[in-house]
């Protein structure tokens, strides 16, 4: 695709301004009469050796050093998966963000393993041993939420080993490309 110097100003400008590709795109079809797929506008653009701009990440809280987040009404991702074998929209919690520091020394008794196939229903799943020697099983769902299913029925671990569970289930995955 071939544009004149005036047109690849106007392109030059709009990412300037800060637009996304898809309003360029979109730009480029009205005012131009050029109906371009989003990949040949990225392909225009490598061509034309324009970059669209860098978006600024939004200022992030500064972080609590110490302090545990605030203690969730029940522990959260306790809900026993149906028995269809699928978590229900309802059922699974999301568990609360973490501060590492604020782990403390007793859960780093808590132990997590990645199945190597995944219980059905489930993404990636596996089991966990809490710092007081029980043990559950443990699954993110499609949506990206975790449920824990606790081998002694109505055991709940304490907050600090969900967080350490959680803390320690993070790592693991990201060492499998999760």
């Amino acid at each position: 695709m071939n544009l004149d110097e005036s047109q690849r100003k106007k392109v030059a400008g709009w990412l300037e301004e800060g637009l996304k590709l898809s309003e360029i795109q979109k730009r480029v079809n009205s005012e131009m009469g050029l109906n371009l797929t989003y990949m040949e506008l990225r392909f225009l653009l490598d061509d034309l050796q324009l970059k669209p701009k860098e978006k600024e990440p939004p200022p992030t809280p500064p972080a609590s050093i110490g302090k545990p987040p605030a203690p969730a009404d029940s522990p959260a991702g306790m809900r026993e998966m149906p028995h269809s074998g699928r978590p229900a929209e309802d059922e699974v919690d999301d568990l609360p963000d973490l501060d590492e520091g604020a782990l403390p020394a007793a859960a780093s008794k808590v132990s997590v393993t990645v199945d190597h196939l995944a219980r059905p229903g489930a993404l990636v799943s596996g089991n966990v041993t809490f710092s007081d020697g029980k043990t559950a099983q443990w699954y993110l769902d499609q949506t990206g939420r975790l449920g824990i299913v606790a081998k002694e029925q109505g055991y709940r671990p304490s907050q600090p080993d969900l967080m350490a569970f959680q803390t320690k289930l993070q790592g693991e995955l990201a060492k499998l490309g999760y």
